[in-house]
């Protein structure tokens, strides 16, 4: 395995980083099924694999309140018991739940006697964007911050991030993080922080995690024979993971990236890949035949949005960007009954495109000219349940 030191901290993670978010279920009939506390994890297959993943030395596991319905932190803290000197813990707070600034310490005591420890090495705030960064600073998380490293129930701590670039470096700014974590992948690579946001957080001594390094999967699962073609043509046969992961640890600002794996299977390959990822080692030609890809990719979009969110906020409450994306990836990448889920039950009523007042305020912003009203409406006629 190869490491990374990870910001200023000094500390040597392992450039593959386990996500917890993905464990195999017993049962499982759909993506959001991790968020369920019903479907329990496959307790023995999980924990082989956290064993194997420990012997081959990944030392980074990301976990975080609401995963498996609570059960991933519960279950890790369970199977990391003998080893906790061998390994780093990632947790989060889950910011949309605290009402108040007593829940914050409220939560971080139960998440730890949930992973059965005095201490997590790293704690950040889960999924800051622009409303809940102002949010979280009114109601005094920042000095929250500051306690749990003084009282020592956080080495660390830092911010998973979903908004655009420049409330990114606003955050990363405001406060003296040690680490962020973002999506990036090949094709994601100027979508929320990007490419840019990695650089400025680099630079500013941040170490920085990447989460979801194959967009959930779906740059792995039902490759489209158009980009499979272009796999085939490469003079060095690589998996589609291997050729999405080794364009991540390809960055030298990559500290981790973390990979929610689900079977023994799929955590064997990632490590294969990880023991041969350092930076800088694609080629000129490799690099060109993943723009390829993404440019295929990206003539699959039916709706050409960039997602840079100028249309924003909708005073209705739709999350126009949001909407495009699920839409688009029906067709890019073939999985339908995902994206259904996700827009009728991760996104609220205000948020979805049904909830379009027509008022017209978004097209007027949009420097793409995108006819947003009828495309909401294509969007919640084919997404709707």
């Amino acid at each position: 395995m190869l490491y990374r030191k990870l910001g200023v901290t000094g500390c040597g993670v392992s450039v593959l980083g386990f996500g917890c978010m993905r464990f195999p279920m017993l049962s499982s009939s759909s993506a959001v099924d991790i968020f369920d506390a019903s479907k329990p994890i496959d307790e023995e297959q999980s924990t082989r694999m956290i064993g194997y993943a420990i012997e081959h030395g990944i030392n980074y596991f990301d976990t975080a309140y609401p995963y498996h319905g609570g059960q991933s932190e519960t279950f890790l803290g369970k199977t990391l018991k003998g080893d906790r000197d061998k390994v780093m813990i990632a947790t989060k707070l889950p910011i949309w739940l605290a009402e108040n600034s007593s829940d914050f310490d409220r939560f971080l005591d139960e998440q730890l006697q949930r992973l059965n420890t005095d201490f997590v090495d790293f704690y950040l705030l889960h999924s800051l964007n622009r409303s809940a960064w102002y949010r979280m600073k009114e109601m005094g998380a920042l000095s929250f911050l500051d306690k749990i490293i003084a009282d020592g129930r956080a080495r660390y701590v830092g911010f998973s991030f979903h908004d655009d670039v420049n409330i990114f470096k606003e955050i990363v700014d405001g406060y003296d993080w040690t680490l962020c974590q973002i999506q990036y992948n090949y094709f994601d690579e100027n979508y929320q922080a990007g490419r840019e946001g990695l650089e400025y957080a680099a630079a500013k001594g941040l170490g920085v995690v990447v989460m979801e390094p194959l967009r959930g999967g779906k740059l792995t699962d039902r490759i489209p024979s158009e980009i499979q073609t272009f796999w085939d043509s490469a003079q060095k046969r690589r998996t589609p993971a291997e050729w999405a992961l080794r364009w991540v640890w390809n960055h030298p600002q990559v500290s981790t990236s973390l990979s929610g794996m689900s079977s023994m299977d799929q955590l064997m390959e990632n490590i294969r890949i990880a023991n041969d990822a350092n930076p800088g080692s694609l080629s000129a030609e490799d690099l060109g035949l993943i723009q390829k890809v993404t440019e295929t990719y990206r003539k699959m979009l039916k709706i050409d949005c960039t997602s840079c969110a100028y249309c924003m906020p909708c005073p209705n409450g739709v999350d126009i960007p949001l909407n495009f994306s699920l839409y688009n990836d029906v067709f890019m990448f073939k999985d339908e009954d995902l994206n259904i889920t996700l827009y009728n039950h991760m996104l609220s009523p205000e948020q979805q495109a049904a909830n379009c007042a027509e008022c017209g305020e978004c097209e007027e912003k949009c420097p793409q000219h995108i006819d947003i009203i009828e495309e909401l409406k294509k969007v919640d006629h084919r997404l709707a349940e």
